[in-house]
């Protein structure tokens, strides 16, 4: 019998999140050492990229509203608590611009910046940056990326190639197959 293991993985407002259905069929896939339980989170702005229909109904789409729809009085669930004691690793794939920029500060405006802040840190979260080639090289970036590494986040780098929008550079996220590499990774220590 493989072990079981929870996953959240979460997508930010970038065009990357098409690749998400890939990485569920992938991380489904009955040759892994691993049965993973998935959640997923979208923000409003990942909806926009979003196939709905090709998405495995064996999986948990969450948003803002559910957080919102599942408490109305003192002893209802508070869903970004609950996700954080559930999920056993966490992969923000992928992580704007704009969802970067509020991690490293620590704003709490939706449901998936809310789980970041009240994660276990003793738990791997890993994130992979996606934007055009002019916000990653931008000097803010870096220190952001740096900022979520000294808490312990783990990142899988962005790679270069040619983007969606037809500009060539850094900032497209990492291949699926290499995510799926580093969460096995953390998950096997």
């Amino acid at each position: 019998m493989k072990p079981t293991k929870n996953l959240i993985i979460a997508c930010s407002g970038s065009v990357a999140t098409i690749k998400l259905p890939v990485l569920i069929e992938k991380l489904q896939d009955p040759s892994l050492d691993f049965i993973f339980n998935i959640k997923v989170i979208l923000t409003e702005h990942a909806k926009h990229f979003v196939d709905f229909a090709s998405m495995p109904q064996s999986v948990e789409l969450l948003d803002d509203e559910m957080e919102w729809k599942a408490w109305n009085k003192r002893g209802d669930p508070v869903v970004h608590i609950e996700l954080g004691k559930w999920a056993d690793l966490a992969v923000i794939a992928p992580l704007s611009a704009n969802s970067l920029a509020k991690i490293s500060m620590g704003l709490c405006d939706n449901l998936l910046m809310c789980v970041v802040r009240a994660w276990d840190l003793k738990k791997p979260l890993l994130f992979c940056p996606a934007m055009n080639t002019r916000m990653y090289d931008h000097p803010i970036t870096s220190d952001q990326i740096n900022k979520l590494k000294s808490w312990g986040y783990h990142e899988i780098p962005s790679i270069a190639k040619t983007l969606i929008c037809g500009d060539t550079g850094n900032g497209a996220m990492a291949e699926v197959d290499t995510i799926i590499m580093e969460i096995l990774n953390k998950i096997q220590k």
